[in-house]
């Protein structure tokens, strides 16, 4: 190519007629000294390395670099040499814009042909919703797969200013609001989101169009995924509910949150579970000097060590199993590891099973809040985070209560310890074991009924990845006594999440897979609260935290009250129980409970604040 330019360069520049002799001998003398310097330009800026067949923009860049230097050096050794006698001022020029075109072209035209293919391929006719950074990649990953398994037809997006231009060679055709009409005017087969940084609000909009639309639809990754390495964007996934129900991303504090717990000994109660599986992923990022999991199901704890192991191999790991109501095996924990910030995850939560079963609920919930809390103040532990619910709030059921009892004794017990007591409550948790999802996901592949208690049942939901920074985030922003309330967003009705369920699943509500309403089971409320009337809630220096301003009580009777509890434990008393909690938790539902008649039980009294 550099021959071929170089004597183009001198046709052109006599007109495309004969050359003079004397011009034709300098010209073929030049190329001696032009044509070494330029292969060496060539070489050194890896023209030799490239695969025509993906040929691009650096390719280009690297062309037009390698041409013009290598060109100017021997340009400056012609002059040196021969002041460059017989090279008209014009021929350098031409030659630098024609050799350009000789290198660019072959690759360009190369390419071509051998894509060509692809954009006649058979395969599913795809349309990609969203033309940003995701939806060029998607659609060129697609388009380079050898296996021809889609064809990507065109874009939609919502940003006015793509709306007809071409990516990829693909036009955005239409907004979302067009993806009906468009599926069905394009003939598409199936739909692509490449919207990895959508609200759950976008997502649900764009969903419910492609329902309309008639024809599967796959999403992208997450962008969280993406940008962690953990998928690339070519690995298409079903929509999820969490899609739909999660919400924008949290930003944290992270260097305060490092700084609070970075090189600190860590204890997590309930460590197997849903909550405590998260947060020991998410704490052991922040290299604390020594991760303590206590939990009492053996095969959750072999879970939660198997995963920890080989993803944090050098984390010090110690995990216990033992139950949080076992005082000696508590104090034996602290004892040998001397934690220094306690997060106290373990609960049960399950609200119908637990209703008839009192003394569990109290004996895990409260007393074995109490148990660890005390041994935490014993050991000089700084920080104890209690991990409650919105169900403590205004509580209609025994599981309620017994953690709105815990709360009561760390609120209060903060002002008889140096340890930093602070609470943290939320709704509930997507995908957590025993929550509605996992119920419906079996149901929905039984081919249902999907059982839904009430139309009218309403609840908070929240990701557990998203509730546990949360979790962390409080402990930079407690003092010790608060009561912290995540912002959960709109709740969401129960019967719209069995019905979305049922939709990404490819089935059709009422007719592939019936609704059941069952009615309320015990213990359970139409609508959760977050925060009791008089807790005053107030805003903090994070956004997604509230602060509820929590109510004392007696220290004295709130002390009896748990020694009677305790009794009535050890007695198998459910009655008393029943009677017990309602005095601790007078704000619960008083139908729930049945009069015992037991004059010394201790009422605890709220104090004015």
């Amino acid at each position: 190519m550099v021959p071929l330019a170089w004597t183009a360069a001198y046709w052109l520049r006599f007109n495309l007629g004969d050359l003079p002799p004397d011009y034709y001998d300098y010209g073929l003398r030049a190329l001696l000294i032009i044509l070494p310097v330029q292969l060496i330009a060539f070489a050194a800026f890896g023209l030799y390395r490239g695969v025509w067949r993906f040929a691009s923009l650096p390719d280009l860049l690297k062309i037009l670099k390698s041409v013009i230097i290598g060109t100017a050096i021997a340009m400056v050794l012609l002059f040196v040499i021969t002041r460059a006698e017989g090279v008209p001022r014009s021929v350098p020029v031409i030659y630098t814009l024609l050799l350009i075109s000789l290198l660019a072209g072959p690759r360009l035209i190369y390419r071509w042909f051998k894509d060509r293919r692809l954009y006649l391929s058979p395969g599913q006719r795809v349309l990609i919703a969203g033309s940003g950074k995701a939806g060029e990649m998607l659609a060129r990953d697609i388009l380079r797969n050898p296996q021809n398994t889609y064809r990507p037809v065109a874009f939609v997006d919502d940003n006015p200013r793509r709306l007809g231009r071409d990516i990829q060679g693909l036009r955005v055709v239409g907004d979302y609001g067009a993806l009906p009409d468009l599926t069905k005017k394009l003939d598409i087969d199936i739909i692509m989101l490449a919207m990895p940084s959508a609200t759950s609000a976008q997502m649900r909009r764009v969903v419910g169009l492609c329902e309309q639309a008639g024809v599967p639809f796959r999403s992208v990754p997450q962008l969280h995924d993406l940008m962690t390495g953990n998928v690339r964007i070519n690995e298409l996934r079903e929509v999820s509910i969490e899609d739909l129900l999660g919400r924008d991303p949290v930003s944290l504090d992270w260097p305060a949150i490092q700084a609070a717990l970075a090189g600190k000994t860590i204890l997590v109660t309930g460590g197997g579970g849903s909550i405590g599986s998260e947060l020991c992923r998410q704490l052991a990022q922040l290299k604390p000097s020594r991760l303590v999991i206590l939990d009492h199901s053996e095969f959750n704890l072999y879970q939660i060590q198997m995963e920890m192991i080989q993803q944090f191999p050098e984390l010090e790991l110690q995990c216990h199993l033992g139950d949080v109501t076992d005082r000696p095996c508590v104090d034996d924990i602290f004892m040998r590891h001397h934690p220094d910030v306690v997060f106290h995850a373990a609960a049960y939560k399950h609200v119908p099973m637990l209703e008839p079963q009192i003394r569990s609920a109290l004996r895990n919930n409260f007393l074995g809040t109490r148990n660890v809390a005390e041994v935490a103040d014993a050991a000089g532990c700084g920080i104890f985070v209690l991990v409650s619910t919105d169900k403590a709030v205004n509580p209609a059921n025994v599981m309620g209560a017994s953690k709105r009892a815990a709360e009561i004794f760390c609120q209060n017990f903060n002002d008889h310890s140096k340890t930093r007591f602070i609470t943290v409550r939320f709704g509930n948790v997507l995908g957590s074991a025993g929550s509605v999802i996992p119920l419906f996901r079996r149901q929905i592949a039984e081919g249902g009924p999907v059982t839904v208690t009430d139309p009218r049942m309403e609840r908070y939901f929240m990701t557990i990845p998203e509730a546990c920074q949360l979790i962390m985030q409080t402990v930079v922003l407690g003092k010790g006594g608060e009561i912290y309330v995540l912002d959960m967003g709109e709740p969401v009705k129960i019967s719209y999440l069995a019905e979305q369920m049922i939709r990404l699943s490819g089935k059709i509500p009422g007719e592939d897979v019936r609704i059941e309403y069952i009615g309320l089971r015990p213990g359970e409320k139409l609508y959760e609260e977050l925060f009791h009337e008089k807790e005053r809630l107030e805003a903090t220096a994070h956004e997604k935290v509230l602060l509820a301003r929590h109510r004392k009580v007696s220290w004295e009777a709130l002390k009896k009250s748990l020694c009677d509890i305790e009794t009535a434990c050890d007695t198998m008393d459910d009655k008393v129980l029943k009677e017990l909690l309602f005095l601790l938790v007078p704000e619960q539902d008083q139908t729930a409970v049945h009069t015992t008649g037991n004059e010394s039980a201790a009422k605890v009294v709220y104090l004015k604040s």
